[in-house]
């Protein structure tokens, strides 16, 4: 409905700037929203607002103008007021809501898809965690997130990408391997080699040190250690990693690409991007080591490229990355991070800028932290020894659903307490359940209704039926759906989708307390089918938007 209203208004200022009335700058930002409180309509605009100035004419008065044309033009609201100093309330008639059934009964699972994005192409870089060790929640809500915006782009219209950085290089992937080795020379009784300090210490080390034990006998004793290292260094990787993609797979998240950071190396990108930021006068040398001039892109300081000592900071190769991206041809590239990146992100936008990106290309997201409660109290979520709650485990005591679910129930940016007995619960508290619930529960009511030889595709014949205040709130939360799309697209928050599901679920078991579907009145009974199975139809959109299953029986 929203478009169409925009469509309305456009079509109105577009006649009255013909006629030479009002003016309309190219920075002009005209808006159509949903007011908070219902009696300012079903829409409003500041449309005479922004233009009074710009068209030197009172606001009120360039208001009553604008009203006047719209009215002329269409015949949608049954009322169109002035408000405030220039704003202009949009009340719809009540029969137009009922548009919302007949398109949804059209469109079924591509109502809410749009052409939005144009086909831009995007591209989404999430979870990437490091293979030295299996995924943990923090990691779980990163997916969570990465998978259900990658969705909503794609109903939005954008050719989306998701991607996976392999860090599979480096300081890290080193002491995993020594690791491995120190463990691995424990179980073959030789006590020379002491587990270093900074090493991975998770009883999965042990596991694999077991397993190469298992394959090798005694084969890496008799090794040059370096070589014996790396030889477990690379089991080690890649055995985490296929642990990754199976938790990963199970967990409803898949990628289109597997990036590995190695690969940048063997290429030469690294070296050939750093040299064509000396050749830009970007980079410079001084006491010893190769600077990032950030700061002229507005970063806090200059940042290092190459230490003293000849090695690369993290920050290169990642450079060397996102304009391996670039080349690509992505028009938007969206990275997920933990909240502890919150410092990476100016410097790497100031990078994004260097290597010639657009200003609205890259964005990053920050994922705040979880905290498991189980009982009200927390659960402790890593130790000393390296142990610590991971994404299997709780998907397997919640299931994929529910962890899904509460992961997406905040903005990302803001601390999240997952509640592990509420997320098991078999009732309305539990926010998965009540939404699942409201679909099984239509989905019941249809099966009846069918064995009554009544359709819900009856019901497009007596739309005129629908004339409550319980329907017609319905008719407008469906129509809802695609603006919410759009909005959760061009503003990268896909928690949206997770507020506005509970809100219609909420809004269907309302309207199912207080009234029959199926009555006496077949024509009233066809029409009420009809609306609950477009509600059921929209929940089944939204939860395929969050990776999230639609049971039909519960």
């Amino acid at each position: 409905m929203k478009d169409k209203v925009e469509y309305i208004l456009n079509n109105a200022l577009k006649r009255l700037l013909d006629n030479n009335i009002i003016t309309v700058p190219e920075d002009t930002k005209i808006n159509v929203s949903i007011p908070a409180d219902k009696s300012f309509g079903d829409y409003a605009t500041n449309a005479a607002m922004v233009l009074a100035k710009p068209s030197k004419k009172n606001p009120r008065e360039l208001a009553a103008l604008i009203i006047s044309e719209i009215q002329g033009i269409s015949t949608l609201f049954s009322k169109i007021e002035p408000a405030g100093p220039g704003f202009i309330n949009l009340h719809v008639k009540t029969e137009a809501w009922a548009g919302v059934l007949e398109e949804i009964a059209q469109k079924k699972e591509n109502f809410g898809k749009t052409d939005f994005g144009l086909k831009k192409k995007v591209q989404i870089e999430f979870v990437s965690a490091n293979p030295t060790g299996p995924l943990h929640v923090g990691h779980g809500r990163g997916a969570a997130v990465g998978d259900t915006l990658a969705r909503i782009l794609d109903a939005a219209g954008y050719e989306v990408q998701r991607e996976y950085y392999i860090n599979d290089t480096g300081n890290q992937m080193n002491m995993l391997g020594l690791s491995v080795f120190s463990r691995y020379m424990e179980l073959s009784g030789d006590k020379k080699i002491e587990f270093p300090d900074s090493g991975y210490k998770g009883e999965y080390i042990t596991g694999l040190a077991k397993e190469l034990k298992a394959v090798n006998g005694d084969k890496l004793m008799h090794m040059p250690q370096s070589d014996a290292v790396a030889l477990c260094r690379e089991y080690a990787g890649s055995s985490i990693l296929a642990g990754i993609r199976k938790d990963l797979e199970e967990f409803a998240v898949k990628f289109d690409n597997w990036f590995s950071e190695s690969t940048l190396y063997k290429d030469n990108q690294v070296e050939k991007t750093i040299e064509e930021m000396k050749s830009k006068g970007f980079a410079y040398e001084e006491e010893g080591a190769l600077w990032f001039k950030s700061t002229v892109f507005g970063d806090e300081k200059d940042r290092v490229l190459r230490k003293t000592d000849g090695s690369l900071t993290y920050f290169a190769p990642d450079i060397a990355y996102h304009k391996e991206k670039l080349g690509r041809g992505f028009s938007k590239i969206i990275d997920i991070w933990g909240a502890d990146h919150h410092g990476y992100v100016p410097r790497m936008s100031a990078a994004m800028k260097a290597i010639g990106a657009d200003d609205d290309c890259f964005h990053a997201l920050l994922i705040q932290l979880v905290s498991l409660v189980r009982s009200g109290e927390p659960v402790q979520m890593s130790t000393r020894s390296g142990e610590f709650i991971t994404l299997k485990e709780v998907v397997d005591e919640v299931g994929k659903d529910a962890a899904r679910y509460f992961f997406m129930m905040r903005r990302c940016d803001s601390h999240l307490v997952f509640d592990l007995e509420l997320a098991k619960k078999k009732g309305e508290e539990n926010p998965v359940f009540y939404i699942q619930y409201a679909h099984a529960r239509i989905c019941s009511i249809i099966r009846k209704a069918m064995l009554l030889e009544q359709n819900p595709e009856k019901g497009l014949k007596y739309l005129k039926k629908l004339i409550t205040d319980d329907e017609i709130d319905i008719m407008k939360m469906l129509a809802k759906y695609p603006d919410t799309i759009i909005s959760s697209a061009s503003d990268l928050e896909p928690h949206r989708i997770a507020y506005y599901i509970l809100e219609l679920s909420t809004a269907f078991h309302r309207f199912y307390n207080k009234n029959k579907v199926i009555s006496e009145d077949a024509e009233l009974s066809a029409a009420r089918l009809l609306l609950i199975d477009c509600v059921r139809q929209v929940i089944v959109n939204c939860l395929d938007l969050m990776g999230i299953d639609a049971p039909e029986t519960m």
